[in-house]
């Protein structure tokens, strides 16, 4: 995840000196998540063929490489060469990134099934971690030693863990699984929840190419101290996870509610980011740090109890226990996850040019908000409906009761 963030604060920057407008500077950002959606599908579907440890393992030897490999970009020719080259480095590092990522979510959640939301949440900790340190060490390096070492440094320690997952990762035997991905995504609960996961990803992405360009404009902010912004953001989200994954498991009933609510609130916190021009409210570099905060810990409420949701959908709609649903759930987290990376930047990148950071954010914050009430409005129909069905079959039980005391006529 340091590898994924430390573009944040200087890379949109340096693009912009190789000759690359905002727009294409989104695109970079999003072909990242388009590439990741597609090859999720595909290793989710296959994870049982290929092996969870040896796709793990390859996905973090290839990812490591083509970081190094991006640290040396600034070197190529300014103009359609550079952009080509970013394309290319991009897309198989989100192949790359997306077979370590769907394995590791698959071999936490077979090694602990009992507390999948508190593993996740321990996961997604770590990745906000990573979201944290990325920014703030990629401009301090970028400041101190040039464009190539933050990312020749990551890369390298990237190549250092492999050797040491080979050797700890255990081997997770199982037989394929008979459903598939459309037989998941068409399940009502599992659909709006993906509509959820998009939304929250499309937020993250959002923030990657105009956070740091809006930050510099409006504050005139150093590179360096660009990526501390960023760190209210990943912080939260770091500290949260864990807390609401522990939460989800002690007491599952909670989730959904966890869900909407976390919703409503990241809808506001877009709101107020700008802030938007309809609310009157003055710009200030501590209220954007602030909502960040809050930010990172409402997309945690949303985020952790989505993957045990879909999980517990799934077993209760006929599919069978074991790593090949895990495979299917983790590879659709990651490609919903990464439809909302490619939109997210895509578009954020296009409306900050058109209509600027604050109606750009807003407009992201009706997404958030849609998403949450229709989320809220679908577990209320779920409920009134468990509530009739209830109802009904206490009738049906109290009359089979009176059927059986009364006496046969003969």
């Amino acid at each position: 995840m340091m590898c994924y963030s430390i573009l944040g604060p200087f890379f949109p920057k340096e693009a912009e000196k190789k000759g690359a407008s905002n727009t294409v500077i989104g695109m970079i950002f999003g072909c990242y998540a388009l590439f990741d959606l597609l090859a999720s599908l595909v290793f989710g579907k296959y994870l049982v063929h290929i092996g969870a440890k040896f796709m793990f393992v390859a996905g973090m030897f290839v990812s490591g490489g083509v970081t190094v490999l991006f640290g040396v970009l600034d070197q190529v020719p300014e103009g359609p060469v550079f952009i080509a080259m970013c394309f290319l480095v991009r897309i198989t590092d989100a192949i790359s990134f997306a077979a370590a990522i769907t394995a590791s979510s698959s071999i936490l959640a077979k090694a602990f099934p009992n507390n999948v939301a508190t593993v996740m949440g321990s996961l997604e900790s770590f990745s906000g971690l990573g979201l944290v340190l990325g920014p703030p060490l990629g401009g301090f390096l970028y400041q101190s030693f040039g464009y190539e070492v933050p990312f020749i440094l990551l890369g390298c320690i990237v190549l250092l863990m492999v050797p040491l997952n080979m050797c700890i990762l255990p081997n997770y035997e199982s037989d394929p699984g008979k459903h598939s991905f459309w037989k998941l995504i068409i399940l009502p609960k599992v659909a709006f929840i993906s509509f959820v996961i998009t939304s929250l990803s499309s937020g993250f992405g959002f923030l990657d190419p105009t956070l740091s360009l809006f930050v510099l404009e409006k504050f005139n902010l150093p590179a360096g101290y660009v990526g501390l912004v960023f760190l209210g953001l990943a912080l939260s989200y770091a500290i949260s996870s864990p807390l609401v994954g522990l939460l989800s498991d002690k007491m599952p009933h909670l989730r959904k509610w966890l869900l909407v609510f976390g919703n409503l609130i990241t809808a506001g916190c877009y709101m107020l980011l700008g802030p938007a021009p309809f609310l009157r409210i003055k710009s200030q570099l501590w209220l954007l740090v602030l909502i960040l905060v809050i930010n990172g810990i409402s997309a945690g409420m949303s985020l952790i109890p989505a993957f045990p949701e879909i999980l517990s959908c799934a077993h209760e709609n006929g599919f069978e226990e074991g790593l090949s649903t895990l495979g299917l759930v983790s590879g659709l987290f990651g490609a919903l996850w990464s439809v909302g990376a490619f939109l997210g930047p895509t578009l954020g990148g296009f409306l900050y040019e058109k209509i600027g950071f604050e109606w750009a954010a807003a407009l992201q914050g009706l997404w958030a908000l849609t998403s949450g009430l229709v989320m809220g409005l679908f577990y209320l129909l779920e409920h009134s409906r468990r509530r009739r069905r209830s109802k009904l079959q206490n009738i049906l039980g109290t009359e089979e009761e009176r059927t059986a005391l009364l006496p046969d006529e003969t």
